[in-house]
């Protein structure tokens, strides 16, 4: 089996740790970013090095491009790749619209072509394991999930602290959810720099009645990035800044009807022995294997359609000071 030929076009803070991933991988050829960084990372790799996608999407020895350039430039590189017979994997967002995102899905599609979106933690060896155990039963019925992005940092000038930290964590409630979400509301504080919310908290409602709440901070004394999942049966945590054999806990409980008002009885609390991945790596070899062997990505269009959905009708709540939004 050949080795496919990747170009990888933007290398600044998240695109070059995609580079050392790639290139470990055995399957970067190019990098393509116009900044002294960018070609100092490619000559410490032994890569190629062009300022301008021109040639990449020009020639027949590149297989699939990855795009972590600026979101508002995602929708245009990645149709022009594809155009050019290149699969493509672009971080996410996917686009800043639902027009561009629909028009990249569409393109992908009509070519026959790989389309993969980063929606990194969907990979994360634990994240897979909480939904095999939310589909085998384990939690009973899910009611409630929360999922918390926070830090001290990180500040944007160019975007909210939601596009910027909650894609993943939308990603991931629409992963565990079982109904299609029906509206959404958004509530948020700019404190740093006008009309820039530095703290975010996005609800989603359900068809089927689960509720969730998804919170991002760049304003927060502590780094936090923890997901619960609440069922019918038992509780599921994920804190991924635990150790790994401690990142996902689950509790059993009870809710015992005495008068005059039900009672929650904690039960047994386990923890799981699940193999270390690194998300990033797996996430690329998954984009490696589905082009190799034209398997559909976890994270496709669709997908990506869906998480963008979700976030233009928080930022329109947002936007409404926190009214409800139909999606």
């Amino acid at each position: 089996m050949n080795v496919i030929k990747i170009a990888l076009l933007g290398c600044g803070g998240w695109g070059k740790n995609l580079a050392r991933n790639l290139h470990d991988l055995g399957v970067l050829s190019v990098i393509v970013d116009p900044s002294n960084a960018a070609k100092a990372i490619a000559a410490e790799l032994g890569i190629i090095h062009n300022d301008t996608p021109d040639e990449v999407l020009n020639s027949d020895e590149i297989d699939a491009v990855v795009i972590a350039t600026p979101a508002e430039t995602h929708a245009s590189l990645g149709i022009a790749a594809l155009l050019a017979g290149k699969h493509v994997y672009v971080e996410k967002p996917i686009a800043l619209s639902n027009a561009d995102a629909i028009k990249l899905s569409d393109t992908a599609k009509s070519c026959g072509l790989t389309l993969m979106v980063g929606h990194l933690l969907q990979y994360h060896p634990i994240y897979v394991f909480l939904v095999q155990l939310i589909k085998d039963g384990r939690l009973g019925v899910v009611h409630h999930i929360i999922s918390s992005r926070l830090n001290l940092g990180m500040v944007r000038n160019e975007e909210n602290v939601m596009w910027s930290f909650s894609p993943h964590d939308v990603s991931m409630v629409l992963g565990l959810a079982s109904a299609r979400p029906f509206r959404v509301r958004a509530v948020g504080s700019a404190f740093l720099q006008p009309d820039i919310d530095d703290v975010i908290t996005v609800h989603i409602a359900f068809e089927d009645g689960l509720i969730s709440e998804i919170r991002s901070s760049w304003c927060h004394p502590e780094k936090e990035q923890k997901l619960v999942v609440v069922g019918s049966t038992a509780m599921a945590v994920f804190d991924d800044n635990a150790e790994w054999n401690n990142k996902l806990k689950l509790t059993e409980y009870n809710i015992v009807r005495y008068a005059p008002r039900p009672t929650a009885v904690r039960g047994l609390m386990e923890t799981f022995a699940i193999p270390k991945g690194e998300p990033l790596r797996l996430e690329m070899q998954h984009f490696i294997d589905c082009v190799t062997n034209g398997t559909h990505p976890r994270t496709d269009g669709d997908e990506a359609i869906g998480v963008l959905t979700v976030l233009q009708a928080a930022q329109k709540s947002l936007d409404g000071q926190g009214e409800w939004v139909d999606v």
